[in-house]
């Protein structure tokens, strides 16, 4: 039965139907009674080109391939959803687009460049939403955690790597894109402990 279906549209379904992106070497479990078996690669060009034009698209991000609708359409599909967006506050996106461009850091670090205490709801809030981790301790005293972004944060930016992030100079539309597809509101509450001139070195100051 499997040999009488056409791969690529197999590949068109399973893609369809995921509610996570799909990485290659799971794409290849599809076709594990085929042989040889089909060029992954090479049918996932040809669906991309296919879907070119349409309100959805096929995109590669940090963790496989993925349908998703295109942005200038995703304002106009928002008025079917009666509740409104949530947005994160200015505190928690700073945090996150520090240690988005500076990973690893610790909370200490943190504090050094935005010059306030963090909340530690705006860790906790990043860590629920899974867009940070802790990947390790910092050897000094009190061994502090170093925070670092996830596959999830690249996946909901859209992005393959690190390296797809955008300057810092586009940073405020960044964060709003970010905002957009947070599901969940957190407390914000700062407590100034110097001069907050840049959340970044080179960003502005309004991020």
């Amino acid at each position: 039965m499997m040999n009488s279906l056409d791969p690529k549209r197999v590949l068109e379904a399973a893609l369809l139907a995921a509610r996570e992106p799909l990485a290659v070497e799971q794409l290849h479990q599809l076709f594990d009674v085929i042989d040889p078996p089909p060029a992954i690669a090479e049918m996932l060009d040809q669906l991309r080109t296919e879907w070119d034009g349409r309100g959805v698209e096929l995109v590669q991000v940090c963790s496989g391939w993925r349908f998703q609708t295109r942005a200038e359409y995703q304002l106009v599909l928002d008025r079917l959803n009666a509740e409104k967006a949530p947005r994160y506050s200015r505190a928690v996106m700073e945090t996150l687009a520090i240690i988005a461009y500076r990973q690893p850091v610790t909370r200490g670090d943190i504090e050094d460049i935005r010059g306030v205490m963090v909340s530690p709801n705006v860790i906790r809030n990043l860590e629920e939403r899974g867009w940070i981790d802790v990947v390790g301790h910092r050897e000094t005293p009190g061994r502090p955690a170093l925070y670092a972004t996830t596959r999830s944060f690249l996946d909901d930016l859209g992005l393959r790597s690190l390296q797809e992030l955008p300057p810092l100079e586009e940073i405020p539309h960044t964060v709003d894109l970010l905002a957009n597809t947070a599901d969940a509101t957190e407390d914000t509450t700062d407590a100034r402990v110097g001069d907050p001139a840049g959340a970044l070195p080179g960003a502005p100051a309004e991020l």
